[in-house]
C-alpha cells in the first residue's frame, strides 16, 4: 500500500517577497513562452526560473551555459538568502483551491501535500495514462540539478475523509502566524497550511496508506522520480512530492484536453474523421458548442471554413481502446498519413489556434468521467496521452520538497 510521510517544506519567507501570487507560477506544462516572460518580470524570485530554466546569455565563446546547473545555482542562493525558508519540523501541507466551476457553482477543492513513496505502478500506484519521452528528459535533467520537486504530483485516494482530516482555515490569510499562505491567481484562491499535529499527521498518513491512489496529474514527474530513485539510492530520493485528493466528483473538476492538427489539409482530416464519425454541420464554434457535443454524443471538429459535430460509428466505438473521445480518436487519426497532433486545454484556444494558422483542424473532446479514470486504471491499462486536464492547478512554489534526509 502507499506510503504518505510529512516532510520539512521548503517556503518563500514573507520578509522577502511583496505578495506571494509574485512568485508562484502554474504548472511547468501550461507555460507559454509570454506566459514564462511574464512571470519573469513579475519579480526576480519567481519560481519560473527554476521550474522552466532557460540559460542566461554569456560569452558567446564560452561553452554552453547549462540551465539546469544555473536553475540549482538559483535554488541554493535563494534558499542561502532566506528568500525561502525551511519550515522547521517535518508536516503535511493542507491545500485548499477555491473556485468557479463553468456552471457558475462555487467549489473547493482540498488535499494533503505529502512525499509519496516511489514504487512501479501496478499495485499501490496506479497511473492512467501514457506518457511521452521528451517531457521526461527534461524533468530529469531538473531533477539531477536541484534535487529538489518543485511541484506536487496530483494523487487520488479512493477513501473518503482526507478532507476533514485536513483542518483548512475558515478564513483565508496573505500570511498569518499558523503558517497559512495564500494567494489569488486567475480567479482562484490557492491556500497552504502546514500540518504538525502528531495526532493528525498519523490519521492522514494512515488513510492515504489504506488504499491504492491513483496518479491523476504528474505522470512525467512520477516517472522521472523513479528514474532517478535507480540512480540514486538515497533517502530522500525514494518519494516525490504528491498532493493527495479524494476520488471524488465533489473535489474535482476534469476538463477535456483538446487536439490540434496540422501537416495535413483541411480536407483531408475531413475525410479520415468522415471514415470514423458521422460528420453533422453545427453552428458557430462557440461557447455553446461543448453543450452541443454533450448533447449529441459527439466530438466535434473544427476548420477556417465551419464546424462540425463528430459522432461516433458503431465501428470506431468498438475499435477504440476505451470508451473516450481520446481513444475513438486515436482510430481515425491512424489513418492520417503525416498529421502533426498538439495538445491543447481549453477548446477556445484549441480553435484560436486553427484562427492563427497554426493548425488547420481542432478536434475538441468531452473530458473523461471520474468513474472512468478510476475503472481504466483498476483495470490495469493507461488512457491516451493528454486526455485528462485537471483544475484548477495547484500552483508552484507554494511549496517545495528538498531530497533529503
Amino acid at each position: 500500500m502507499p506510503r504518505f510521510e510529512p516532510f520539512p517544506g521548503l517556503r518563500y519567507s514573507p520578509s522577502h517577497i511583496a505578495a506571494l501570487e509574485d512568485v508562484v507560477c502554474p504548472p511547468y506544462d501550461v507555460i507559454s513562452e509570454d506566459d514564462r516572460q511574464a512571470l519573469l518580470e513579475r519579480s526576480p524570485y519567481n519560481v519560473v526560473r527554476l521550474e522552466l530554466p532557460v540559460a542566461a546569455p554569456g560569452d558567446p565563446d564560452a561553452p554552453a551555459a547549462d540551465p539546469y546547473a544555473e536553475a540549482a545555482q538559483l535554488l541554493d542562493a535563494w534558499r542561502d538568502g532566506g528568500v525561502l525558508h525551511r519550515d522547521p519540523q517535518p508536516a503535511f501541507y493542507g491545500y485548499r483551491m477555491r473556485f468557479t466551476d463553468d456552471t457558475g457553482t462555487d467549489r473547493s477543492t482540498i488535499g494533503v501535500i505529502g512525499a509519496l513513496g516511489l514504487e512501479p505502478p501496478g499495485a499501490g500506484i496506479l497511473p492512467h495514462e501514457e506518457t511521452t519521452p521528451k517531457a521526461k528528459s527534461d524533468r530529469l535533467q531538473l531533477l539531477r540539478a536541484t534535487r529538489a520537486n518543485l511541484s506536487p504530483i496530483w494523487a487520488l485516494t479512493p477513501a473518503t475523509g482526507l478532507a476533514a482530516l485536513c483542518g483548512a482555515p475558515a478564513h483565508p490569510a496573505e500570511h498569518t502566524g499558523d503558517g497559512l499562505h495564500s494567494t489569488e491567481s486567475e480567479g482562484v484562491v490557492h491556500e497552504v497550511w502546514p500540518i504538525y499535529d502528531p495526532e493528525r499527521v498519523a490519521a492522514i498518513t494512515a488513510h492515504v496508506a489504506g488504499q491504492p491512489v491513483l496518479v491523476a496529474d504528474g505522470h512525467h514527474r512520477y516517472e522521472t522520480a523513479l528514474a532517478f530513485q535507480s540512480e540514486d539510492r538515497s533517502p530522500g530520493a525514494g518519494a516525490v512530492m504528491a498532493l493527495v485528493v479524494e476520488l471524488d466528483e465533489a473535489q474535482l473538476s476534469v476538463q477535456a484536453i483538446h487536439r490540434v492538427i496540422a501537416g495535413v489539409d483541411a480536407g483531408e482530416v475531413l475525410a479520415a474523421l468522415g471514415r470514423a464519425f458521422k460528420l453533422v454541420p453545427t453552428g458557430a464554434a462557440d461557447a455553446g458548442i461543448l453543450t452541443r457535443m454533450t448533447e449529441a454524443g459527439a466530438l466535434a471538429v473544427v476548420t477556417s471554413s465551419g464546424a462540425w459535430l463528430a459522432v461516433p460509428t458503431d465501428e470506431t466505438t468498438a475499435a477504440a481502446a476505451h470508451d473516450l473521445d481520446s481513444s475513438r480518436l486515436d482510430v481515425a487519426l491512424a489513418a492520417l498519413t503525416g498529421a502533426e497532433v498538439s495538445f491543447q486545454h481549453g477548446w477556445d484556444l484549441a480553435v484560436a489556434a486553427v484562427d492563427a494558422g497554426a493548425g488547420t483542424a481542432a478536434v475538441l473532446l468531452r473530458p473523461a468521467t471520474v468513474q472512468q479514470i478510476a475503472a481504466i486504471s483498476r483495470g490495469g491499462t493507461r488512457m491516451p496521452p493528454k486526455t485528462t486536464f485537471f483544475w484548477p492547478k495547484p500552483r508552484t512554489g507554494m511549496v517545495i520538497r528538498e531530497l533529503i534526509g
